[in-house]
């Protein structure tokens, strides 16, 4: 329930990208991958590599997954701009 939990967070996340111009590695799919693969990551790692249940999973497991969706943006955008950087030097 908790990586269900992770996953939603960076799906929400994934939604404000519309407001950045679009130079992500693999455009909006590229965001919306690095979005949830970094909250679900950063979510593992937080929680000591297990994932909650039912029973553990609380507002703040959602929480949990806000840094690693972000970062997850932040990295594929930063690999889009040096692409791009690279194909007009």
């Amino acid at each position: 329930m908790g990586m269900l939990a992770w996953v939603m967070m960076g799906l929400a996340l994934w939604h404000f990208t519309i407001f950045l111009p679009d130079r992500f590695w693999g455009g909006i799919v590229g965001a919306f991958l690095g979005a949830l693969i970094g909250a679900a990551l950063f979510g593992f790692v937080v929680n000591g590599f297990t994932v909650p249940g039912i029973g553990d999973t609380h507002l703040l497991t959602a929480l949990e997954a806000i840094p690693g969706a972000v970062a997850g943006i932040a990295a594929v955008y930063a690999e889009g701009v040096r692409r791009e950087n690279a194909v007009h030097a």
